[in-house]
């Protein structure tokens, strides 16, 4: 039996064990428990103080009506005693009515306040001059040895005289009566909380139990190899997250022989084969993998810099397929064949790159207009106004529209799996769903989706939205922009949305909603060729003229505004303002690949960094030396894993970034173990990388102290740090990220094909043709 099995029936059979309690102990069931207690034993307190507020409420009405009975009683004797009868004494009378318990005292005090009538009880310490006058009937609490004594006065007006009747009240009976009225409150409260207590906890054990049975139920399904998503169990109580992990956990087990998986170009493989049999994959980026460039009379091979490039070309060389993208470079002609096509990678050959030749007037309206003057901004919200101009509209629809017929032409069946890739293509998914229907096209959006009252401004907004829901499936990085997305479909078409689900569907088909943070190969290929990092380090202290003191920070990205490049420069000039013992043992190292020249921001971005590091460099430079290095050029693969590994940190200080893979690729690079990385809390990446230095790069002190931070870390601490990060980005590498987007393709044409034979086999008991069909073939 299975470890699965075995945990399953150990958690079937040991229901009523020890465990048991345990998990009750640790669990929500004791959780409610808890609270339940805590707000009854609020909820008794509260109510029994009310009950005794009441009771005294009662006491105080019932004090002053009393009164007033003995007043009425007396006053007539007291009037004929103080005229016509002065004799008279009147104390035994006033001894018969403090015989009601409820009644202390009676004395009476004449108008030069001298006590009269005063019955034994009446308190010696008590003078008529002590208790001030008032309207008939007030009340009035005076203190006698610590005890407290209510008082009624009632004017008495003889011969032009007015004396007072007092009136003292026992309120030992008060006491008493607030006393039973608690014990009762408490005693009835306690009963009805106890019955909905015990009933509640009744209610949720049983729910708890019918939740666990599914769960395993699901799991053993999962074991067994049925999917949990389509099996009766989905209509359990299970979480759409619990059915996702279980589904995942199946294709884990089937890919990685019952153990751990370690995805990789050999799983993907397999997950093709065997859940998308004789399936074609094309891809589609505006980026192409390879470019070849000529050199005055020799052709170079160049990989671009493009973080969609490094995580889709190793997906391509496992899965094989084709790749659709704008041809480039300025020999990309004299490459191809005659249909546009080679093969690459040039050395081992393992799919086809398909160019597409764009006109100098589509690139510039398409690609430098629309979408890196229009959407990029606007989606990355880095305070860069976005520019909208029809004429570049038009220009990106029209190139959407070329490469959707590329596609149908590289096509060789009726239902490819088509992987769109980025903002470039908005209305791509749209335009191959109106030619292959049956495709199932899966786009995956690689920068940030703003919300809806950011994406409002796009002037086309609703041809872009209507155009990505042409996807089965449409990606982000991660769960906050599929929301917004969700969002800004909701406001802007009228659509159903499936926010349980994760879905939109409009204009009768219905598109998934999901996140995929996207990852790096692991190992990366540009790690197999790479020297040890001390010998790293020296090559490039030796590049740059740095002694083996000097600590190095490193930055690599192209040159762009969303990724914080100003930023972390002015955060090495704070640092080495506020703390000039570091000036001289620390260089920044700032490798940005030149990116979009022809627009204005990115020249003007450039200008800038290279004016901000001479005035750095100026500052805090010496002779021989200067802290800031910004080296603008095109960096290798090969170069930029040697940077990592020389490193003793790597900054990256994104404004807006989707995922950044400069992140994930430095920890890749670090088999030591050591380095630090610092890292803006605005990339995707710094939800899964949470054992970097997290940084808001819009905060230049605070920027600075994370340096420094870095520079101080004890190795021991590096070490903790970057095993966690490393053991993440090799789990959950490039090859898991395409193997959940595939997967959830095959499911999805799982379904469509039981839909359709579902309908097929309707349609044939209904249909007198279909009917006759079977007789026409076996003739």
């Amino acid at each position: 039996m299975s470890a699965l099995s075995k945990s399953t029936e150990h958690g079937e059979r040991g229901l009523d064990r020890p465990e048991r309690a345990g998990w009750l102990v640790r669990g929500p069931l004791f959780r409610y428990i808890v609270f339940a207690l805590l707000a009854s034993v609020i909820a008794i307190s509260t109510l029994t103080y009310l009950a005794s507020v009441i009771v005294k409420e009662w006491s105080r009405r019932d004090i002053s009506l009393r009164s007033r009975l003995v007043f009425r009683s007396v006053q007539g004797q007291v009037v004929i005693a103080l005229t016509s009868r002065p004799q008279i004494d009147l104390t035994p009378v006033f001894e018969q009515i403090t015989e009601d318990d409820r009644i202390l005292a009676l004395g009476f005090c004449t108008a030069d306040g001298q006590l009269r009538f005063a019955t034994k009880d009446f308190p010696k310490s008590l003078t008529c001059n002590g208790i001030k006058p008032g309207a008939s009937g007030s009340l009035t609490t005076v203190t006698d040895a610590g005890r407290q004594i209510p008082v009624s006065s009632f004017p008495v007006t003889a011969q032009g005289s007015t004396g007072r009747l007092l009136v003292l009240h026992d309120l030992s009976y008060i006491d008493e009566r607030t006393r039973e009225a608690r014990v009762y409150t408490l005693l009835a409260l306690i009963a009805a909380t106890s019955s909905l207590g015990l009933l509640g906890t009744a209610i949720i054990f049983a729910i708890t139990r019918s939740w666990a049975r599914s769960i395993r139920g699901a799991i053993i399904e999962a074991h067994q190899g049925a999917l949990p998503a389509t099996s009766k169990r989905a209509d359990f109580p299970i979480s759409r997250d619990v059915h996702a992990a279980l589904a995942e956990l199946r294709s884990e087990r089937r890919f990685a022989g019952g153990i751990h998986v370690e995805w990789s170009p050999e799983t993907l493989r397999r997950v093709i084969v065997e859940e998308l049999p004789s399936a074609q994959i094309i891809v589609v980026s505006n980026r192409e993998p390879y470019i070849h460039n000529r050199s005055g009379d020799s052709i170079i091979l160049q990989s671009p810099a493009s973080g969609l490039v490094a995580a889709l070309e190793p997906v391509m060389r496992a899965c094989g397929g084709t790749w659709v993208a704008h041809g480039s470079g300025t020999a990309d002609r004299e490459t191809t064949d005659a249909n546009d096509r080679l093969s690459v990678p040039p050395a081992d050959p393992a799919y086809l790159l398909r160019r597409l030749w764009l006109s100098e007037e589509e690139q510039h309206g398409y690609y430098y207009g629309f979408a890196n003057e229009g959407l990029w901004p606007l989606c990355h919200i880095a305070f860069v106004r976005p520019t909208f101009r029809e004429e570049d509209w038009l220009q990106y629809r029209k190139v959407n529209e070329r490469f959707a017929n590329a596609v149908v032409q590289e096509a060789g069946c009726d239902d490819p799996i088509v992987l769109v890739q980025d903002y470039h293509f908005g209305l791509l998914p749209g335009m191959i769903r109106e030619r292959l229907p049956k495709a199932t096209i899966i786009t995956f959006w690689h920068i940030p989706w703003p919300n809806a009252e950011t994406f409002g401004i796009c002037p086309w907004r609703q041809e872009i939205i209507s155009g990505l829901l042409g996807s089965s499936i449409l990606g982000f990085h991660t769960q906050f922009h599929c929301n917004n997305f969700l969002e800004a479909a909701d406001r802007f078409l009228e659509s159903r949305i499936d926010r349980e689900h994760g879905s939109v569907t409009f204009g009768g088909h219905e598109t998934l909603i999901r996140p995929y943070p996207i990852s790096i190969e692991w190992p990366p290929a540009a790690l197999a060729e790479q020297a040890t990092i001390a010998k790293c380090r020296d090559v490039v202290r030796k590049r740059y003229s740095l002694s083996s003191d000097v600590r190095i920070a490193v930055g690599i990205e192209r040159l762009d505004y969303t990724k914080g490049i100003l930023d972390r420069i002015r955060a090495i000039d704070d640092l080495l303002s506020r703390h000039p013992e570091w000036v001289g043992r620390l260089v920044f190292i700032q490798a940005a690949a030149p990116s979009r020249s022809k627009l204005g921001a990115y020249g003007a971005l450039q200008a800038e960094a290279e004016r901000l590091v001479s005035e750095v460099n100026d500052r805090h430079g010496r002779e021989g030396f200067q802290p800031v290095r910004l080296i603008i050029r095109h960096h290798e693969p090969r170069e930029v894993f040697e940077l990592f590994r020389a490193a003793d940190m790597c900054i990256v200080s994104s404004l807006h970034d989707g995922m950044n893979l400069v992140a994930k690729e430095f920890v890749a690079a670090r088999d030591d173990d050591q380095g630090v990385l610092i890292l803006s809390s605005f990339a995707g990446a710094s939800r899964e990388l949470s054992e970097a230095l997290i940084v808001n790069p819009y905060d230049t002190r605070g920027m600075a102290k994370a340096i420094l931070q870095a520079l101080l870390m004890p190795a021991e601490e590096q070490r903790s740090r970057m095993r966690l990060m490393r053991d993440l980005v090799r789990e959950r590498n490039v090859y898991r990220w395409a193997a959940q987007m595939l997967l959830d393709a095959a499911r999805l044409r799982r379904h469509r094909g039981i839909a359709e034979l579902s309908s097929t086999g309707e349609e044939g008991m209904n249909s007198p043709v279909s009917a006759r069909a079977p007789r026409r073939k076996s003739a």
